[in-house]
Formats: structure tokens, sequence, C-alpha cells
């Protein structure tokens, strides 16, 4: 049986590239660290390399964060928090007289030419902003990034330690749906009619697993994370089997 049945169609690319990680650590016996990776991400490389002679650990500067980094290492490497370089960096900006937002910072570490990979998880809080990314970049960072928005900013390094934690909480809610469809599912999660869920699917504006789908007939399944812009986050928690007029009874968390 090959192994990309388990997976859908659009994850092959990344699923050979968690091969060649898998490769590298047993032929060459060294550790394999690689970017931040989403939490689906994360669970294919585990599923991949889990329970075999190559070892696995995700780190992404606390244990709360979502993006993290895998490090891929031979039975007989002593892993520390070291070994996943990261590198947390609190923005220095006049909270004040100035909001700054998720997008806003994305958008500023986007600019200086740096994947998305390079960076993890942005954490906000009331007057505080930090993110983590990549120690191995971090100097070229620090020197580039000089605004956010119409903010003038600076980039401090700070502790592990002292990351902003924050927690997800979730909702759950019961309902039932007449398809697994993309636009049945954004449909019903969030109230709002077919035409314009298809159109916020078709507009680029629909995540699931943190990638964009722009095909309403997508099929969502258990585990599935999808995110709508300006609507927020769910998850399916679970499948509970056919109502007595053949509707999928799905338990769904929404992010609160």
């Amino acid at each position: 049986m090959s192994i990309y049945q388990h997976f859908r169609p659009e994850e092959r690319g990344f699923i050979d590239q968690v091969l060649n990680w898998k490769e590298y650590v047993e032929e060459r016996y060294a550790p394999k660290l690689t970017d931040f990776l989403d939490p689906r991400e994360q669970q294919i490389v585990n599923s991949i390399v889990g329970g075999q002679n190559t070892r696995i650990a995700f780190f992404g500067g606390t244990d709360d964060t979502e993006r993290k980094r895998a490090f891929l290492y031979p039975d007989y490497y002593e892993l520390t928090e070291d070994d996943f370089q990261i590198t947390l960096f609190e923005v220095k900006y006049p909270s004040k007289f100035i909001t700054l937002t998720h997008p806003q910072v994305l958008g500023s570490l986007m600019s200086i030419g740096i994947k998305r990979e390079k960076f993890g998880d942005i954490l906000l809080s009331e007057q505080k902003i930090q993110f983590f990314c990549a120690g191995e970049i971090a100097d070229y960072v620090r020197l580039e990034v000089k605004s956010m928005g119409k903010a003038t900013i600076e980039l401090i390094a700070q502790p592990l330690s002292q990351a902003i934690i924050q927690k997800e909480q979730w909702d759950e809610v019961l309902m039932t749906v007449s398809s697994l469809r993309l636009d049945v599912m954004i449909s019903n999660i969030y109230q709002i009619s077919r035409q314009k869920s298809q159109t916020l699917i078709q507009s680029g504006l629909v995540k699931v697993n943190w990638k964009t789908i722009e095909n309403p007939s997508f099929e969502c399944g258990v585990g599935d994370t999808l995110s709508v812009r300006r609507f927020g986050r769910s998850k399916i928690l679970s499948f509970d089997g056919l109502s007595k007029k053949e509707k999928w009874k799905i338990l769904i968390g929404k992010q609160k």
C-alpha cells in the first residue's frame, strides 16, 4: 500500500519532503532541524516518522505554540531545547498611541523577503507584541525590520521564558449538515448563505489546515481546522453518524 493513500493528494509534495528528511537522518546518522510547521504538517511528520528508528520532537518556543519546528534525530543523540534554534523577539513601539494588528506584524516580517516558514507564532497582548523566528535568521530580521504599520519599532531579543502565554478556548457545537463539502460546512458553521460561503472560498479567504482552498466542493474530514477571514476559526471534532434524514451529525469546536 502506498503511503500517499493515507493523505490528501495536495499533501504529496510535503510528504516527499518528510521522507527526504527521514532518509537524511537514517543515512547520515545525523540530526535534521526543519522550519516552523503548522499543526497539520506536524501531524503528517509524526505519522510518517513517529515510531521508527528516527526519533522526532517538536518545539515552537513554548509548549503552547501552534507553529513548531521539528527535530529529527538518531537514537544516540541527546536532545536539548537549544537544538531548535528559536529566537523570541519583543516589538518595542509606542503602544500608548498606536495599535498594531496580527496582519500588520506578519506583513512587515514578510516584506523583508523571508518565507513564512522561518517564523513561528505571533503573540499579542494588550500592550505587548512578540514573535518567534528561526535563530539562523534572527540577526538579519533584527536589522531589517524597522517599522510595522505606521509605527517605527525596535526588536528586542527576550528569553523564551518571557513569552506571552496564549491558550486557545473553544466552544463545542453539535450540528447536522447535508454534505461534507467545504461550502456547506462554512455556511452551517458561520450561519451564512451558501452563496456567500462560496464567494468567500473562491476569493481565497478560507483556509483548511492552514492552506488556502478555493474549491467549494473540497471535502472536509475529522480533525480539519477551518479558518475564514473576518469570521474566525473552527475545528471539526468528530462525525457522529447520520441522522434519520440522512444528514451528517458533526461536533464542531468554534474558537472563542
